[in-house]
């Protein structure tokens, strides 16, 4: 007997309609959506252009052999649901939360941009949920003057856009109304059509599959999935031209141990590659796949040191010791590029080139200039790289010279804001003297985060902040973390920041202002810690962190309107 049920296509959006009406449901084992909003924007990129996104693996859940759960940010979960997701479940949870309009991100399509003959990557963004841009967007009369289209109008496809169109032509007037519905319509035909038409590869397992057969399947599926990649192609494609890639991708992590450190994806080595010699200087999909062997072969060697010598200045300049902190893996191309360009350089540019990386790479992070179509952001960065490198009196790229931050946002960061999460916790580090473990007095680095359990952790415990009434995202802000080692933070557990900061002090020979200062606590006798006050603690770390983004980036850090 077969376990297979069928093999079918299926509309994605007859998938989510499913989620959201609970008729397919998550095994509860499953592990927790965990995509960054980047991340979902590339997948509906992809789906625009009608690309491959894998495929779907579900079972007939006849058995109820598991407990189910919902899609995070459907409604309930349904006690007469069909189906359990076995493979799947973030992309299926990314779009049903772009599509429905749900979670942390809301998504959005400039119609003008699409208009005006932009690239569909270059037209869609996203924003935090609770800015208060989204509640402007969610108003028509906004959507209709600047012609912005929330994603969640297509969860019923054209329809909905169809609609959502009309009402907007109906603002205009004449000539400009006519215009504007043509403009429109082809808009629904050359992109909205696929959304509407896109299908997965549906796998359905049979209601009689046993309980021990899907574990077993979902153990394989979640230790062994690997997607064919544009590396993998482009390895078959130049096999003929005597260019082994894979080859060089083995040596490249063999004679450079930080591309390895950091699980470079090979990928942006190619991307790195069509930005710095590539016919048109950009690293979109279509463009990486258009890359000959003869321009492989020349900027390889080239890359592959740039892209060691970028990795270097992150963990050296920046403080980027491990990969799980580096806020944007997206940058690295444009870094790499834009280094491979100049790498004739020599004598003291070397040093300045070194800073004006640190320099853009800081603004970049925190004005999160790569949040949104990074690709075309990073062609636009390593053109102004390049001049800046090349005439250090230049004008400094555009992120640079126009640099803003408010450093209240700081208060809204958690790790669920997962980049400027990373990027504030590296310039902590990065900020002072060489950042001191709270246990050794040793100076960090990724070996001994490795070796004593160094992680970021709450400075006014958890469990004393939830005893006084205050709720999860008010207590892990990244105001209140640190890097701790684990034997410290075992030893804090819930006592009052008062009672074991006393502790620490009392310490024969324990250097506590050096250590504190290392990582951007405030240590005076008025600190908040003192006096268990997590107000005035908050006020006073997002000053020191205001000051220490304000001298790395040399840009304008202060309260700015919304």
């Amino acid at each position: 007997m077969t376990i297979y049920e069928d093999t079918n296509s299926k509309p994605l959006l007859d998938l989510l309609d499913r989620i959201d009406s609970g008729d397919m449901l998550l095994p509860d084992f499953q592990r927790n959506f965990v995509w960054e909003p980047s991340a979902t924007q590339a997948l509906i990129v992809s789906i625009a252009n009608n690309y491959p996104a894998g495929s779907i693996l579900r079972v007939r859940d006849r058995q109820r052999a598991f407990s189910s759960r919902e899609f995070e940010g459907a409604p309930a979960a349904r006690t007469d649901h069909t189906f359990l997701v076995l493979d799947g479940q973030q992309r299926l949870t990314s779009l049903y939360q772009a599509f429905y309009g749900v979670g942390d991100h809301r998504y959005y399509l400039d119609m003008r941009g699409l208009i005006d003959g932009n690239d569909f990557e270059d037209s869609i963004h996203y924003l935090r949920h609770n800015k208060s841009a989204v509640a402007r967007r969610a108003e028509f009369t906004f959507q209709a003057q600047e012609l912005i289209v929330p994603l969640a109008v297509l969860h019923r496809g054209s329809t909905g856009f169809s609609r959502w169109s009309a009402q907007v032509a109906r603002t205009r007037q004449g000539e400009e109304r006519d215009r504007l519905e043509d403009q429109l319509h082809e808009i629904e035909e050359k992109w909205i059509n696929r959304i509407d038409q896109y299908v997965f590869p549906v796998v359905t397992l049979s209601a009689e599959t046993e309980p021990a057969a899907l574990c077993t399947i979902f153990e394989t599926l979640n230790r062994t999935g690997v997607k064919l990649s544009v590396f993998e192609l482009l390895t078959a494609r130049f096999w003929s031209h005597d260019l082994r890639l894979r080859d060089l991708w083995e040596q490249a992590r063999a004679e450079h141990p930080l591309i390895s450190r950091f699980d470079v994806d090979p990928y942006y080595l190619l991307m790195a590659i069509a930005l710095a010699g590539g016919q048109a200087r950009s690293c979109k999909r279509g463009d990486v796949l258009n890359l000959t062997a003869d321009t492989v072969i020349h900027w390889w060697p080239r890359v592959v040191k740039a892209m060691d010598r970028a990795l270097t200045i992150l963990v050296d300049d920046c403080w980027v010791l491990q990969p799980r902190w580096l806020p944007y893996a997206t940058m690295l191309p444009p870094m790499a590029a834009a280094l491979a360009c100049v790498d004739d350089t020599r004598g003291a540019a070397v040093g300045a080139q070194r800073e004006q990386i640190r320099r853009w790479f800081w603004c970049s992070v925190f004005s999160q200039a790569y949040e949104n179509a990074p690709n075309t952001q990073s062609t636009r960065d390593v053109n102004e790289l390049i001049a800046w490198f090349q005439d250090p009196q230049a004008q400094p790229p555009e992120t640079v010279r126009s640099f803003r931050f408010n450093p209240n946002h700081l208060r809204e960061v958690t790790p669920r804001q997962r980049s400027l999460y990373r990027a504030t916790i590296c310039l902590m580090l990065a900020s002072g003297n060489a950042p001191l473990d709270f246990h050794t007095r040793a100076v960090l680095n990724h070996q001994l985060l490795d070796s004593s359990g160094i992680d970021d952790h709450h400075i006014f415990p958890d469990k004393f902040l939830a005893d006084r009434g205050l709720e999860s995202r008010q207590r892990d802000i990244v105001l209140n973390r640190c890097l701790i080692d684990r034997s410290t933070n075992q030893h804090i557990s819930c006592l009052a920041p008062s009672t074991y900061m006393a502790e620490l002090r009392d310490q024969p020979d324990f250097p506590m202002k050096l250590v504190l200062q290392s990582h951007l606590i405030p240590c005076e006798p008025e600190s908040g810690l003192w006096a268990d006050n997590f107000d005035t603690f908050q006020a006073q770390r997002q000053e020191l962190i205001a000051s220490a983004i304000s001298k790395a980036t040399t840009g304008v850090v202060a309260e700015l309107a919304n």
